[in-house]
């Protein structure tokens, strides 16, 4: 099976004063604006970081979920975050890190097992693998 979605993006104008919009194909963003300034400046609009840490951790929760049903158990609640971390190094900007937390409250399992599903859907998830960044973890099982 083969899946392609899509998003686009349209700018106007130079790199510092410019301005973009977002979209994509589900219409989930329309032409949401982003610029230098909501990059990299923290003014409303959104960026590209913020988009991946989205996409991150809604990837690694569904995969998560996965994990979970293959063991026989199903999460009440899961709760992820992602922090993308961009920073300048030689040659311009990268991602150079994404952390991930998690909070969740699964019925059945213990904190090693926890541990290790968790584990397995950080590498497993397909975000995961598209990054080249160091991708860290804080799992918090809940009762």
């Amino acid at each position: 099976m083969k899946i392609k979605r899509h998003g686009s993006a349209v700018w106007r104008g130079g790199f510092k004063e410019g301005q973009g919009a977002i979209s994509t194909e589900s219409g989930a963003l329309k032409a949401f604006p982003y610029g230098f300034k909501s990059r990299f400046e923290g003014v409303t609009g959104t960026n590209p970081e913020e988009l991946i840490a989205a996409a991150h951790a809604g990837c690694f929760t569904m995969a998560l979920s996965l994990v979970l049903s293959e063991a026989r158990l199903s999460a009440e609640q899961m709760e992820t975050s992602a922090e993308v971390t961009l920073e300048q190094v030689e040659g311009g900007y990268a991602i150079t890190a994404v952390h991930l937390t998690l909070k969740a409250k699964i019925p059945g399992i213990d904190q090693a097992a926890f541990e290790k599903v968790a584990e397995t859907a950080k590498s497993g998830c397909p975000v995961s693998k598209l990054l080249k960044a160091n991708i860290t973890l804080d799992a918090v099982l809940v009762s």
